[in-house]
């Protein structure tokens, strides 16, 4: 290989791009959140995420015979009374400029369809570009905390398909996160998959905890005793 071949090209010659700079500065900002940021759930936090997590049933996980994905609705929808439901934009766009930074938007889409940006992935504690297009789109996807397949064996099959559009399409649902993270996680539940970033654990299992009351979702003994372990550590 040449000499150099090696060498960030926005770094030769002691250069550094207004792109790298904002790049080192996302990592920095990782990093020492991994070293010095107070556990996301505060400990008066933790003793409401304890005590809301007592109040969902405990039951075995239902069959999942039946489930399909198109049970919870056309994917992305807008047709939602959830946030950013009828903005004029789908879901997957509307997580994108929501968890990404630095979005550049695709010209002559009211803003909606995301071209660009940089994800501070809260499941690793990495960066990753986000670039829109057929090789690349899939590199960051949006992970359901609670995973569509999980809630229709822990109660959703008994709701109206309204229920399980709103659902399917709930901010407080939906993260974006790296695809081998999301593929990694499947439809895990706490029990089974937790974030490989152990610093962002007490967040998620509060949002876990959260979208199943909210929804009236039940847990199995597995999952809140995974939930409790988690949560014990928290504050």
């Amino acid at each position: 290989a040449a000499a150099g071949s090696n060498v960030d090209p926005d770094m030769r010659g002691g250069r550094v791009t207004p792109k790298t700079f904002r790049r080192l500065v996302l990592a920095v900002a990782v990093m020492v959140g991994l070293l010095i940021a107070p556990t996301p759930a505060a400990a008066d936090t933790v003793a409401d995420t304890l005590a809301t997590l007592d109040t969902l049933a405990i039951k075995g996980r239902a069959p999942k015979t039946g489930y399909e994905r198109e049970l919870f609705g056309e994917r992305w929808t807008d047709d939602v009374t959830v946030e950013f439901g009828h903005n004029g934009c789908d879901t997957r766009n509307d997580i994108l400029r929501r968890d990404l930074v630095e979005v550049v938007s695709k010209p002559g889409s009211n803003g909606c369809a995301v071209l660009s940006g940089v994800l501070n992935d809260p499941f690793t504690g990495t960066v990753v570009d986000f670039v829109r297009g057929p090789g690349t789109s899939a590199e960051v996807q949006i992970d359901h905390v609670v995973a569509l397949s999980d809630a229709w064996q822990k109660g959703a099959q008994q709701w109206d398909e309204f229920t399980r559009r709103n659902f399917a399409n709930d901010p407080a649902n939906l993260q974006a996160t790296i695809g081998w993270v999301n593929q990694q996680k499947g439809d895990s539940d706490a029990a089974t998959w937790l974030p490989p970033n152990g610093s962002y654990r007490c967040a998620y299992v509060t949002r876990i905890v959260d979208v199943k009351a909210a929804y009236g979702l039940w847990v199995t003994q597995a999952e809140h005793d995974a939930i409790a372990r988690v949560l014990a550590g928290c504050g």
